[in-house]
C-alpha cells in the first residue's frame, strides 16, 4: 500500500472478498473459538490496516480457547466480538477506499511510489508526479511538481543530553536521521495535498513547477499545511 494509492494486488484481494459472507465467517469463528473459517480469505494481502486487525483477532480467539472460569470465558468472548467487529469495520473501510479511489482515478492520478535518497542535504526536495482530465471523454495531461525546502536541524530538547559527547560520525548518522524524517513528512504531505486538491476540483494546469514549502512562523519547521501551493506565503 502506497501513501495515497491501494497497490494492485491489495486490490485484486479485495475483489476477491465478499463482504457479507466475511461477515458470516467471522461470526463461525467466534463460534468456533478458532481462525480457520478466515483461512480461505485473503486478508493478510489487504493490507497492514486489515492484517493487523487480523492478527488482533486471532489473538483474541487464542485467548478464549485458553479461557477456563465462566467469567474469563465471557470476558475473551467479548474481546473476541469486539475484535471481530473491528475486522469487518477495517474491511468495509477499506473496500470504500478503494471504490473512492476508482472513481477518482478517472480524472485525476498522483504517483505515490517516490524513492528514498540514499542520502541527504539540507536542501530537501519532493518530486511528485500526476495526471488530470477535466471529463472522461479528454486526454490525460501529465504534470509534476518538485517541492523545496531548506531544512534547519536543531536540538531536541524534550530527549535527555547524552553523557558524553557523541562521535563525529554518530551526529552525522543523526543528521541523516533527522533530514530523512523531514523529508519523509514533506513528501506525506506533499502527496495529500495534491490528492486533495484535485479531489476538491483543483485545476491541474495551475499547479507549479516548483513550490517552496510554507513553514511554521515560530519554530521554522514544516507543519500539517506546508505544502498547500495554492496559498501565498504571508
Amino acid at each position: 500500500m502506497g501513501a495515497i494509492n491501494l497497490a494492485d494486488n491489495e486490490k485484486r484481494s479485495i475483489e476477491a472478498i465478499d463482504e457479507g459472507n466475511l461477515t458470516k465467517l467471522i461470526d463461525e469463528a467466534i463460534w468456533q473459538e478458532n481462525p480457520v473459517p478466515l483461512y480461505g480469505l485473503s486478508l493478510s494481502s489487504c493490507g497492514s490496516d486489515v492484517a493487523g486487525k487480523l492478527s488482533y483477532f486471532e489473538a483474541a480467539l487464542r485467548e478464549c480457547r485458553a479461557a477456563k472460569s465462566a467469567k474469563k470465558r465471557e470476558e475473551t468472548g467479548t474481546r473476541a466480538k469486539h475484535a471481530g467487529n473491528e475486522l469487518a469495520f477495517a474491511f468495509r473501510s477499506l473496500k470504500r477506499r478503494m471504490e473512492i479511489e476508482e472513481q477518482e482515478s478517472q480524472l485525476f492520478y498522483v504517483e505515490d511510489h517516490i524513492y528514498t535518497p540514499h542520502s541527504f542535504t539540507k536542501n530537501i526536495e519532493v518530486r511528485v508526479s500526476y495526471r488530470w482530465r477535466r471529463t472522461v471523454e479528454d486526454t490525460w495531461a501529465h504534470g509534476r511538481i518538485t517541492f523545496h525546502h531548506q531544512a534547519n536541524p536543531h536540538p531536541a530538547y524534550m530527549q535527555p543530553r547524552p553523557k558524553r559527547k557523541p562521535s563525529a560520525a554518530q551526529q552525522a548518522r543523526d543528521l541523516q536521521d533527522e533530514l530523512c524524517r523531514t523529508w519523509e513528512h514533506l513528501k506525506d504531505m506533499a502527496l495529500y495535498t495534491l490528492r486533495d486538491y484535485f479531489r476538491d476540483g483543483g485545476d491541474g494546469s495551475k499547479i507549479p513547477e516548483t513550490f517552496k514549502a510554507r513553514t511554521d512562523s515560530y519554530t521554522g519547521d514544516l507543519n500539517n499545511r506546508c505544502a498547500e501551493f495554492w496559498h501565498e506565503k504571508t
